[in-house]
């Protein structure tokens, strides 16, 4: 407490500084706890989690997926069914060995994703192509015992997600499901969080362990010269369904083995909300997701308090009428000044002022927290056009960056000057293993992969490898990550 209010590091000078202060000075969440990368997600921060939910969960249900639930703890045996799986999540899992004062007879792992327990099950429920498809999510929290520097909602030990899984009866099937899938996540991120992506296949070093093929969403923060993965989806071809003995019996009376789909998304991205919108007054929500889209401040003057109020309380009213999410900061110990400095470090995406000349004149000032434009307003219907116009300028805006961002380069210099510049590096590939690992021990950054969405393989014939000037075969994309 008694901490100064707003921010006092600028996102370019410092990101990491900047990020962290407002993360903890916008109330998103307290990193005060007594384990180490386990958060508190306070109500503001949640508040946008819980909005994401309530555009994603009716998504999916339109396309036929249930949500369950299935147990939070998974013994080792069954995490140990698919072996690349199991390898892959080691580092990462946090073990239960006791119960009480006796030690477990088997080790139970605290779930760092759920593949393993959720195909147990499936492979129970399914006996006929007549039980395909299946399509289970579940919102859960995550457990993946990071060792790396952990930071809010970025990278933590204990997160929230979305895990969705699908079963079906061939390949091609599945393949369908992942093109729809990420026509969903383009949806969410794009239209509601209004955050710019790159849909990339990652390498074969890189996919999820288990899948024959992973696709993922890299937004990037300029300021800090980093991608961030927003969400995966992941044909698992029939490398689950075998060792979990998940078959069907088909048409043809033939018991054949189901092909399966995994994908997600999680509370990064509430933390790529505030890194690549916030600015250096403090973070900026896109009003689809903001948990206050409107803050009212009535501007009092000794004498006048009672008109200016009873204005300000009808107006709150007025645009709860029109579904607008409101609050009315009548606070009497805190300044206009102040409470202008905590909505804005919180990033509610518009402010507005009620004085008295606002009365006198019929309507009310309203400030924009993107640009900071300040106009009067007569209409109340005026608001939610207003919200759409900020929407619509922070995803332009933030689409634009990205562009920027991307340059075009054909050798390990270029690559490595795009990198120091804080860019992502385009380049050409050969798609040996010694390439894809030496540009990671020499600079520190990767290859994100292949552009999933767009066919840009035209684009590497006649071109050399960036690494070792070998014929590139692959278009890909380099940058450093979280």
């Amino acid at each position: 407490m008694g901490e100064e209010l707003g921010v006092s590091t600028r996102k370019e000078e410092n990101f990491s500084q900047w990020y962290l202060e407002v993360v903890r000075k916008g109330g998103f969440a307290d990193q005060r706890t007594p384990v180490k990368g386990c958060d508190v997600f306070m109500p503001w921060g949640f508040g946008i989690w819980e909005n994401i939910q309530s555009i994603a969960d009716p998504m999916f249900k339109e396309r036929g997926v249930k949500n369950a639930y299935f147990p939070l703890f998974i013994p080792k045996s069954l995490l140990e069914k698919e072996a690349e799986h199991f390898e892959g999540f080691v580092p990462e899992v946090a073990w239960v060995t006791r119960g009480g004062d006796r030690e477990l007879d088997e080790w139970l792992a605290i779930r760092p994703t759920s593949e393993t327990i959720m195909y147990y099950t499936f492979s129970k429920w399914i006996s006929s192509y007549r039980d395909l498809p299946l399509r289970i999510n579940q919102w859960v929290n995550v457990v993946r015992w990071e060792t790396k520097a952990t930071k809010p909602f970025l990278r933590s030990r204990e997160f929230l997600w979305q895990e969705g899984h699908t079963v079906h009866a061939s390949w091609e099937e599945a393949k369908r499901e992942v093109d729809e899938m990420i026509e969903v996540y383009s949806k969410i991120f794009d239209e509601y969080l209004a955050l710019p992506f790159l849909i990339l296949k990652r390498t074969e070093n890189d996919k999820f362990a288990g899948a024959d093929f992973t696709v993922a969403f890299d937004t990037f923060v300029p300021e800090a010269g980093r991608v961030l993965q927003l969400g995966t989806v992941h044909h698992l071809g029939q490398n689950f369904s075998k060792p979990f003995e998940i078959t069907f019996k088909d048409r043809d009376q033939k018991v054949k083995y189901a092909y399966q789909t995994s994908w997600g998304f999680s509370t990064r991205l509430i933390g790529a909300v505030i890194a690549v919108h916030g600015d250096d007054r403090g973070a900026v929500i896109p009003p689809r997701v903001a948990p206050v889209q409107v803050v009212i401040v009535p501007i009092l003057f000794k004498g006048k308090e009672e008109p200016v109020l009873k204005a300000a309380r009808e107006l709150l009213e007025k645009l709860k009428e029109i579904g607008v999410r409101v609050e009315l900061d009548d606070r009497e110990d805190k300044t206009p000044g102040w409470k202008f400095n905590e909505w804005e470090l919180k990033g509610v995406p518009l402010r507005i002022e009620v004085g008295p000349r606002d009365v006198e004149k019929g309507g009310f000032t309203v400030v924009r927290r993107d640009t900071g434009e300040k106009r009067f307003e007569a209409e109340v219907e005026r608001v939610p056009e207003l919200l759409e116009e900020i929407q619509r300028s922070l995803r332009e805006r933030a689409w634009k960056r990205l562009e920027e961002s991307i340059v075009v380069v054909e050798d390990l210099e270029g690559v490595k000057r795009a990198v120091e510049e804080k860019k992502i590096a385009k380049t050409y590939w050969c798609g040996r293993d010694e390439c894809e690992f030496g540009v990671k021990e020499e600079i520190g950054a990767e290859i994100r992969g292949t552009r999933y969405d767009v066919d840009e393989s035209e684009e590497a014939k006649n071109k050399k490898c960036f690494f070792c000037g070998r014929e590139a075969k692959f278009t890909v994309y380099i940058a450093k990550s979280w």
